[in-house]
């Protein structure tokens, strides 16, 4: 027992599946941790606070569950998986009968979940599908602006693409739009064998916290971004000339901004592409 709470080990998680008939799969990029340390560091590295609502995105079996709700007033898991959500709380109660009552799950898909479903979580804290990874943290920071930190297990490349800053090889769209609502930054490696089953990639933790959002219509920039990064070889010049209406257009917008048309997508910060929105 730590802090009142069970954790799951390997023989505990393959039992479990087992019991289930859980058979993980790659359509919903279902590999389940089975390793009771990393999920205790995954906790002290959230950092959270006893009267935390801790938001977690895909369950699974319960691994990261189990840790979490010591840690916090109360975890709020989604799970699409309606045999994983259904035997959630059972597990709950067998591994931390005292705790199992701030637990509550949502059966739903997390990419459609709204507030309304949620309440108001504080903290984002989910080993994530590496497929899905990206558009879940863009649409729950959007639609929970409760949310003042995030911390994510993703695929290793995806979390160097989130927490990429402007000048990187790797900043792009999901380093652009994740920078609209937070800082990030990657802070630990996660082995790929504290899986089951194992992946065929290293996975790490970003964590992000929420800044304060740009006053501006949020659709319009990340219009902006997307038509920057479409082409990334190209300047801005001739990258935006199909949203800006032509490559002349497209440079007086710039300039308006202060952006040199000569530059490329991937050397511009977000406050850049608000002012070429606003500039429009």
């Amino acid at each position: 027992m730590v802090g009142g709470s069970a954790l799951l080990g390997p023989a505990d998680v393959r039992r479990l599946a087992g019991e289930l008939d859980v058979r993980p799969t790659k359509k919903l990029g279902q590999n389940f941790v089975h390793d009771p340390n990393t999920v205790r560091r995954i906790v002290g590295v959230a950092d959270l606070a006893p009267d935390d609502v801790v938001l977690e995105v895909g369950p699974g079996l319960g691994s990261l569950t189990l840790a979490l709700l010591p840690a916090c007033a109360r975890v709020v898991a989604v799970e699409i998986d309606p045999v994983l959500a259904g035997r959630l709380p059972t597990t709950a109660r067998e591994h931390a009968p005292e705790l199992a009552d701030r637990l509550t799950v949502v059966l739903g898909d997390a990419m459609r979940v709204r507030a309304e479903q949620l309440g108001e979580p504080t903290a984002l804290v989910a080993n994530l599908p590496y497929n899905v990874a990206v558009p879940v943290v863009l649409h729950l920071l959007a639609e929970l602006p409760s949310l003042r930190t995030v911390l994510v297990m993703v695929q290793a490349e995806v979390a160097d693409r989130m927490a990429a800053g402007p000048g990187s090889r790797v900043y792009g769209v999901p380093s652009a739009k994740v920078a609209w609502y937070a800082s990030a930054k990657r802070v630990a490696t996660v082995p790929r064998t504290v899986f089951w089953p194992v992946p065929n990639v290293d996975s790490a933790l970003v964590l992000m916290t929420r800044r304060p959002t740009p006053d501006a219509d949020r659709a319009a920039v990340f219009g902006v971004v997307d038509a920057a990064f479409a082409q990334r070889r190209k300047t801005l010049r001739a990258a935006l000339a199909g949203w800006a209406g032509s490559a002349a257009r497209a440079e007086q917008v710039l300039v308006a901004a202060g952006v040199d048309p000569g530059a490329r997508g991937e050397q511009l910060d977000i406050d850049a592409f608000v002012r070429i929105a606003a500039a429009r």
